[in-house]
């Protein structure tokens, strides 16, 4: 069985159409869907129950923190992250299993965003290459869970970037696959900031990500450049 651990923090807008299409595209495949609520002040855990999926509460708010309890307390074999305002091709369960029935233990999808903008294209055309550097929770996230609970999961003192970071420490252990079909992710912030200014600013998170510094630095540059994200 497959667990599918949907982290939110407001996330009312988004929750219930991902919600539905999972349920319309299971293919008849038993899965398991939890939301993990970080503490969400609008109707996102009402929501994702009147769908009747396993809500849970986790005792510390953050993705890491949100992803790791719902490991804990998902029943399947296997593990797959998904981001609320992401939405996988229809065939997302036969793509995961043909990608498992082909030796990889972790992977994830190509990305596309839900904008036509061509810088947004070009961003989501670098997805396709096996490099660490292009890895982001956007791209969802499919797990061995023995595998996952080897390399003890999301690191929690990651306050950003615990996606990516993620993937490094999966490739020491496996093949990680990169599944051809890709996601489809919200450009709202985006559209919210505009394309080239974010782009910017996530490009240099990636970079003092990769120079090493503190995490507290990286989370206070987001934070300052980004006021009024949602999550």
């Amino acid at each position: 069985m497959i667990s599918i651990i949907i982290p939110v923090y407001n996330e009312e807008a988004k929750i219930r159409d991902l919600l539905s299409f999972l349920k319309a595209h299971t293919g008849g495949e038993q899965l398991e869907i939890i939301v993990v609520d970080g503490g969400s002040s609008d109707q996102t855990v009402e929501v994702a129950k009147s769908l009747e999926a396993k809500v849970l509460v986790s005792p510390l708010k953050g993705r890491a923190n949100q992803m790791n309890f719902g490991a804990e307390k998902a029943n399947g074999e296997w593990l797959y992250f998904l981001h609320a305002d992401t939405t996988p091709p229809p065939t997302f369960i036969a793509d995961i299993k043909q990608k498992i029935k082909d030796g990889f233990e972790c992977g994830c999808f190509r990305l596309k965003f839900d904008n036509a903008h061509p810088a947004l294209r070009f961003y989501g055309w670098f997805t396709r290459f096996n490099i660490d550097f292009f890895r982001f929770g956007d791209q969802s996230l499919f797990v061995r869970k023995a595998l996952f609970y080897k390399i003890n999961g999301f690191d929690e003192q990651m306050l950003v970037m615990e996606d990516q970071e993620i993937v490094s420490r999966l490739k020491n252990h496996a093949q990680f696959g990169i599944i051809e079909k890709q996601v489809i992710t919200s450009a709202r912030k985006y559209q919210r900031f505009g394309v080239f200014r974010l782009q910017f600013i996530f490009t240099i998170i990636v970079v003092l990500f990769y120079l090493n510094i503190s995490q507290e630095v990286i989370a206070h540059f987001y934070k300052t450049f980004m006021s009024g994200s949602s999550y």
